[in-house]
């Protein structure tokens, strides 16, 4: 199956609280590194970008990227498994919006769409999201999203929240 497929399952990593760690980009580098043991196999994994938080731009910037992977884990299992990562990564659920140490986000889980037992898929903002889409562009660009029928590189170009993202080290 090729990356980006019609089968495949994208994942959204973010962070903009570096807790214990040296930085985001470790923290995100270490929880990757802990996904096997979820039972999650990552196929390609995007560069990192930064961005500034939204809504509220004072809080720290975010360090993002998109993990396409594979996985015996149905939707939920796999929300599980996500849900156990960010808590062992010091992921607090409070204020929304707040800053985070790690924020995983199922984007789709093949052609699935809707709403599956409260799990909505695809993930309902993120095609209009350029750290999440710039990411994915960069790793699947003919990536179809499963209901708006577009590519990740064609939602990439149109992305009106996050349009500040750029890979790390991009020019400004």
């Amino acid at each position: 199956m090729p990356v980006g497929g019609e089968e495949a399952v994208v994942i959204a990593l973010g962070s903009n609280d570096k807790g214990v760690w040296p930085s985001c980009v470790d923290l995100l580098e270490a929880a990757i590194a802990r996904f096997r043991a979820e039972g999650i196999d990552v196929l390609a994994l995007s560069s990192w970008w930064r961005s500034a938080a939204w809504p509220d731009p004072s809080d720290p910037p975010f360090v993002n990227g998109v993990a396409v992977i594979s996985t015996a884990h149905d939707p939920h299992a796999l929300m599980a498994a996500l849900g156990r990562l960010e808590e062992a990564f010091g992921r607090e659920r409070g204020r929304i919006n707040a800053p985070r140490s790690l924020d995983l986000d199922m984007i789709a889980y093949g052609r699935l769409s809707g709403d599956l037992d409260g799990l909505i898929l695809p993930h309902p903002r993120a095609a209009e999201r350029l750290f999440v889409m710039g990411p994915l562009a960069e790793i699947a660009p003919e990536w179809l999203h499963p209901t708006a029928a577009k590519t990740a590189k064609a939602l990439a170009e149109s992305c009106k929240v996050g349009t500040d993202a750029k890979p790390m080290g991009a020019v400004t």
